[in-house]
């Protein structure tokens, strides 16, 4: 995998970064990176990130499934990264509904379907994990297989789920909704801090400090008070929703069971529910970005991806 390295800091020459208009007109960031064709062709994935995430990230994994015959697809959410902002703070990352994002995703991936050859693989990294499968439970999506990455299926808070998702809604009721729910860029607020949240490979995390600073207005900055309020609802209504027991769709699902960022035992307890999903758990070495850590870690994350999406297509 070390020559797949080579792109953690440079968009690929074969790759295509375009717009892509919702319905309602508001333009997204589109990244294509198609396979080469021929006897490896492998599909469709289409990979969505994590929130205040861009698809940079991501290029080394990128550049592994590509070569493994894979065509790969992204677009930044909207409101985050090249898809702009729905408040006049630059740095603040806000949505009205998780449902407008639901909507986005459907919306793309029906014509990203119609225009790619399958097999179509949907795989989410957080946020991305919660959307993807929300959209494919409430049928507004179709997939041959998915992957959900550390999905964001619980929040963590200080007060737990129920009071958390009180206080946020109490605060954007009261005219907060489109401001930072904390003041400066991310949590922790110091790079230390925030790099042993998220991956203990120091390398990788300041890979992402680079695209910060060569695109600086890619940067979404730290949710809204409305963004939280909606997370803490759309995680509660998929893990209520009685359609994860009859979704018939195979499911990866890659769990740090020591993550700090978002509610691991939540993302246990859904993948139990669901009939036909692989749920794989690393244990306390591992950090929130488990595409993004040291290699051990992150070498064992794409096995079992590749593992993973060779059975399920194979025995479908």
């Amino acid at each position: 995998m070390a020559a797949h390295a080579l792109y953690r800091r440079a968009i690929p020459s074969a790759a295509r970064i375009t717009r892509w208009i919702a319905p309602d007109g508001w333009e997204h960031r589109r990244f294509d990176w198609p396979a080469t064709g021929g006897e490896g062709y492998r599909g469709a994935m289409l990979f969505q990130v994590g929130r205040g995430d861009v698809f940079e990230k991501y290029l080394e994994s990128f550049a592994h499934w590509r070569a493994c015959g894979w065509s790969i697809t992204s677009f930044d959410w909207r409101g985050q990264g090249g898809s702009g902002r729905l408040t006049e703070d630059p740095r603040c990352g806000h949505i009205d509904s998780f449902d407008t994002y639901v909507a986005d995703l459907a919306d793309f991936a029906a014509a990203w379907r119609e225009e790619s050859y399958g097999p179509h693989v949907l795989v989410g990294h957080s946020m991305g994990g919660h959307l993807v499968l929300r959209a494919l439970v409430e049928g507004r999506v179709e997939a041959d297989a998915a992957v959900l990455v550390a999905p964001m299926l619980g929040l963590k808070s200080p007060v737990g789920p129920r009071l958390g998702e009180r206080a946020a809604r109490l605060l954007a009721g009261r005219g907060f909704a489109r401001r930072r729910a904390w003041g400066r860029n991310e949590r922790p607020f110091t790079r230390a801090a925030r790099q042993t949240l998220l991956t203990s490979d120091r390398e990788r995390y300041e890979d992402e400090l680079w695209w910060i600073e060569a695109n600086p207005t890619n940067v979404a900055g730290p949710p809204s008070w409305g963004w939280l309020a909606e997370a803490f609802r759309s995680a509660r209504g998929v893990a209520a929703n009685p359609a994860l027991a009859t979704l018939d769709v195979p499911m990866l699902l890659l769990v740090a069971e020591k993550d700090a960022l978002v509610d691991p035992a939540a993302a246990i307890t859904v993948a139990e529910r669901l009939p036909r999903a692989v749920l794989v758990r690393f244990g306390p070495e591992a950090r929130h970005e488990l595409l993004r850590e040291t290699d051990a870690i992150r070498d064992r994350a794409i096995q079992e991806i590749d593992r993973f999406l060779q059975d399920a297509l194979v025995a479908a």
